[in-house]
């Protein structure tokens, strides 16, 4: 069973779940969390949606209206079928029926074009249900385009670049074993721009490292000038 750091930005989802759950009547029902790729967001948000019970689904740029339903309507355990309208009211229904929330990452793809922001907003107007959407950092200018979906937001959440308290969680799952000095530990998180892929990325590098060497420490000074990731597009020397 993988495990889950417990860093700032699953807080985050959390809280705007638990928000847009316990809402009062007549506010709003969906968020936004945005920020830049690699920040955690989509990490964080399946995590919430096993907690909740909430329905997930990751767009991909090659994706209809129609393909997005089926896929929404195949994460709700049914078999699509129909025209889009058809499948729309399938989504609409399940969700009103089922009072779970709805998970939608990487919904920058959806914010090209009117057809796909008026899809979901057909579904949130439809079904009520609640509606957590996930992006990169441009996504509410974005979606200013759209007032009446803007004004129906409920709460917009701006992920949180990792600290060091988050790289300490980190720990135990990519590099589990090995004393790896706050040193070091804040180096990464300094050059790893408010990433925790890179921070995940470079904690795996030392772990392998630090078996390969029988280390069971590493500090700064012992990793030298070894490579840190850092996202930079290697450069070779001709």
């Amino acid at each position: 069973m993988s495990q889950t750091a417990q860093i700032h930005n699953l807080g985050l989802v959390r809280t705007a779940a638990e928000r847009l759950a316990s809402r009062t009547a007549g506010l709003p029902g969906m968020a936004v969390l945005y920020g830049p790729a690699g920040w955690g967001k989509t990490t964080a948000a399946m995590a919430i949606a096993n907690e909740h019970r909430a329905y997930f689904v990751q767009m991909r740029s090659a994706w209809s209206r129609k393909t997005l339903l089926e896929k929404i309507v195949i994460e709700m355990g049914a078999k699509p079928a129909g025209t889009i309208p058809q499948l729309l009211d399938q989504v609409v229904e399940q969700l009103a029926a089922s009072e779970r929330m709805l998970m939608i990452a990487a919904f920058d793809y959806c914010a090209k074009n009117d057809g796909m922001v008026e899809l979901i907003r057909d579904i949130y107007e439809g079904s009520q249900a609640t509606l957590l959407l996930l992006g990169e950092e441009l996504l509410p200018q974005k979606l200013k385009k759209w007032e009446r979906f803007h004004s129906r937001v409920l709460s917009w959440i701006p992920a949180q670049p990792i600290t060091l308290a988050d790289a300490e969680m980190l720990l135990p799952i990519y590099c589990p074993n090995i004393h790896v000095g706050t040193d070091l530990l804040e180096h990464l998180v300094k050059l790893s721009g408010g990433s925790v892929r890179r921070v995940s990325v470079n904690l795996s590098d030392i772990c392998e490292k630090a078996s390969l060497e029988g280390w069971d420490r590493v500090t700064r000074a012992e990793w030298g000038d070894r490579a840190i990731y850092t996202g930079e597009a290697p450069r070779r020397a001709v």
